[in-house]
């Protein structure tokens, strides 16, 4: 077996990606224990299956903070499982690094640690910490997914359900099913809690977020270009239409070096399609190799209309 000797911009691009994934995990970490957990603020994903098993199944030598911990384990076996190693790979930092960063940020929140001064619900201005609490949670929340997406990772959570019910249910879209889920935990928070203004704010929070991630993932553009060179490019061609609901181009190439002629699929996509996408890819072939730029702008049938068009 013949290996493959990793250049030294190889080595850095994955060091640097390995890093922006461990600094935005621990943005995202930070934001959930600090302003999210304290607070009890349903925005869906694993904080909120945490609180809600938190108040259905009040152990007292269970925490919050453990209960995320058990959460993310499970989602992580269960894509392991489902999904295959690839995917489960692509988690395992932000998986191993969430919790700690959750545990670390939540011994902040304590009125015995610097002053009290990440106290919020202890503070003097009580009526309006919690209204600050869901606008910046929602903000760091929102940074550390748009960071950790930058480094080409994935926060894992409740993504990795919605991805096991596209794979075996193919006409339910991924970004469909992870909106019922996280909906469904806003609803049952609003009913388990009993406490519709806790509610609100937690659908505030989750506002923030999207638009945080929106603007610092994605910046002006609203889509993406995928180039892939892959021996398997009729699967991958089929796969992409079926799952991701998304055209594509076939386009004959020549390697530069090798001088072998080969195929490369072309498609662009969406934002909420990214992860989805990418795990596609490496599932059906890990040795593809992707080329993901943004796209200034795609006028066309599931894009952004034609400006001049009335």
């Amino acid at each position: 077996m013949v290996k493959i000797k990793m250049t030294k911009k190889e080595l850095l691009m994955k060091l640097r990606n390995l890093f922006l994934v461990i600094v935005g995990t621990t943005i995202l970490g930070f934001g959930v224990g600090v302003f999210i957990l304290p607070f009890d603020l349903v925005t869906g994903g694993v904080p909120g299956i945490a609180i809600l098993l938190k108040k259905i199944i009040p152990i007292e030598a269970i925490s919050v903070e453990l209960y995320t911990t058990i959460v993310t384990w499970v989602l992580f076996f269960l894509g392991l499982i489902f999904l295959g190693k690839d995917f489960a790979l692509k988690t395992l930092t932000s998986t191993i690094v969430y919790p700690i960063a959750i545990n670390l940020s939540s011994l902040l929140v304590s009125p015995d640690v610097l002053k009290g001064f990440f106290y919020l619900q202890g503070s003097a201005y009580q009526q309006i910490a919690i209204v600050l609490a869901s606008v910046f949670g929602g903000a760091f929340v929102g940074a550390g997914c748009a960071i950790t997406f930058l480094g080409g990772g994935s926060t894992g959570g409740v993504d990795i359900i919605s991805l096991i019910i596209s794979k075996y249910i193919p006409r339910i879209k991924s970004s469909v099913s992870m909106f019922i889920i996280d909906g469904l935990l806003v609803v049952l928070g609003m009913f388990i809690l009993n406490d519709f203004v806790l509610t609100l704010l937690g659908i505030v929070s989750a506002f923030i977020c999207a638009i945080v991630v929106d603007f610092l993932f994605v910046g002006e553009s609203k889509a993406f270009v995928c180039e892939i060179i892959t021996d398997k490019y009729e699967e991958i061609n089929l796969a992409i239409r079926e799952k991701i609901d998304r055209t594509t181009t076939l386009i004959d190439v020549v390697g530069g070096y090798s001088k072998e002629k080969k195929k490369m699929v072309m498609v662009s996509f969406t934002m909420n399609q990214y992860s989805q996408l990418t795990s596609l890819i490496s599932n059906i072939d890990k040795d593809a190799f992707m080329t993901i730029h943004r796209a200034h702008e795609i006028n066309g049938k599931g894009f952004s209309k034609n400006k001049e068009a009335k």
